[in-house]
């Protein structure tokens, strides 16, 4: 249908000396804006907002809503991707594009590793009854959870009561974690588990309770390290557990001692989680910039700079004794490696911290 956006993602394994990603596919142009967005979930508090730091790449559609991504950049084991399109102001993207907030969007969550060949025949407003080609198994998981939870606001809406409440609260999280467990994949539990324990949901009180008696949630802790032990996601589901059977049981300990561990357990919990996404940013924004500057001769390095200090291509042409020709030619050279198309953009990817 022409008024519904539809997207065709392809990721295929290329077999030349490394792994290599490949995407493609379509959007109604009529619908969307011209540019599709790649981004890999770091936080999976975060799966339905726009956080910029999340984005890996942009890129722009044809005359027929054609669009692809290719490269190298996706991590070799099991990570949470989404491809979203928009219609925010692209003028206005600092006070609302990547403020986490557009009204008008849609998305794709999937898992994917950099080996996968997978194929998503969908539209963003159908995604639970696409079918899904891969050669990965769990690329779809997210999808197959989704079914199972419109089931679940049927069985709930179906009569309205406390008494039904507490009946569905006990079948249907039991349903999911036998689900998850069933898909031998972590990253899908917790794409479960963040459904449940979501502090806005009517049913986040019967969450509290089940952390309490179940043993689900320490068993997926378990998982999680044994298959991700050094993931942003195992730390961040340990902290909030931690935190959480706290809530969840704050009169167990019968001392002020033991009540001052256990807070102190999580706070420092919470400051180690903190401070190792910090360096990790760090790290990760320093070896961009290197590899960025990597990029550019001499001479366009020194162009790039000028351009960070926001001198005209006249201005430029003076500082480095060039004619405004030359200089033209190093900033259309610097747009192309860089694969940008304005100044703007320029400062966008490099923070300004070159």
């Amino acid at each position: 249908m022409r008024d519904l956006a539809y997207i065709f993602v392809f990721i295929c394994f290329c077999h030349c000396g490394f792994a290599q990603h490949y995407f493609n596919g379509y959007i109604n142009t009529e619908q969307w804006q011209g540019d599709v967005y790649l981004s890999i979930i770091e936080d999976y508090r975060t799966l339905k907002t726009i956080d910029n730091e999340q984005i890996i790449s942009k890129t722009s559609v044809d005359h027929t809503g054609f669009f692809k991504f290719s490269g190298n950049q996706l991590d070799t084991e099991h990570r949470i991707y989404k491809l979203h399109v928009d219609n925010c102001d692209v003028y206005s993207q600092d006070s609302n594009h990547f403020n986490g907030h557009c009204s008008d969007s849609k998305d794709i969550l999937f898992i994917a590793k950099n080996t996968d060949s997978i194929s998503f025949p969908l539209s963003f407003d159908a995604e639970m009854f696409c079918d899904i080609k891969s050669t990965n198994l769990k690329t779809s998981t997210f999808i197959r959870i989704d079914s199972i939870k419109e089931e679940m606001k049927f069985a709930y809406s179906e009569y309205r009561s406390k008494a039904n409440r507490e009946l569905n609260n006990k079948k249907w999280f039991k349903t999911l974690q036998d689900f998850g467990i069933g898909l031998n994949e972590p990253l899908a539990e917790l794409y479960i588990y963040t459904f449940l324990s979501d502090r806005s949901s009517s049913f986040h009180d019967y969450y509290l309770k089940d952390l309490e008696v179940n043993t689900y949630y320490d068993n997926l802790l378990k998982r999680l390290k044994k298959t991700y032990p050094n993931s942003p996601y195992t730390k961040q589901y340990e902290a909030e557990i931690t935190s959480d059977k706290f809530i969840a049981t704050p009169d167990r300990d019968t001392t002020t001692a033991n009540w001052m561990h256990i807070l102190s357990g999580v706070l420092l919990a919470s400051l180690i989680l903190n401070f190792w996404f910090i360096y990790r940013d760090k790290t990760k924004n320093k070896k961009k910039h290197l590899q960025i500057k990597d990029q550019l001769t001499k001479q366009e390095q020194k162009v790039l700079d000028l351009i960070l200090q926001a001198y005209s291509n006249k201005e430029i042409a003076g500082a480095l004794f060039v004619s405004v020709s030359t200089v033209k030619t190093h900033v259309n050279n610097i747009y192309k490696k860089l694969n940008v198309n304005s100044r703007d953009e320029i400062k966008s990817l490099t923070n300004n911290k070159l």
